[in-house]
């Protein structure tokens, strides 16, 4: 696959939580480093998503903001 993104950081499925339409995918990329990425439950099922399988999470955006309370 080539990709034009440049963050893509790899790791182990440890969770796939289908709701009505979108799913959470927590994706573990080092001991305790979690990445939890929304995307809808077709894509899950397409891509073969499972519990313990490799991925990568894949991060594009032109905007990361960080806020404290």
């Amino acid at each position: 696959m080539k990709i034009s993104a440049r963050n893509k950081l790899q790791g182990k499925i440890i969770e796939v939580k289908k709701g009505a339409t979108t799913a959470h995918v927590r994706l573990e990329i080092a001991p305790g480093q979690i990445i939890t990425a929304s995307i809808t439950n077709e894509a899950v099922e397409e891509l073969g998503l499972k519990l313990g399988a490799k991925a990568s999470a894949v991060i594009k955006a032109s905007d990361v903001m960080i806020a404290i309370d």
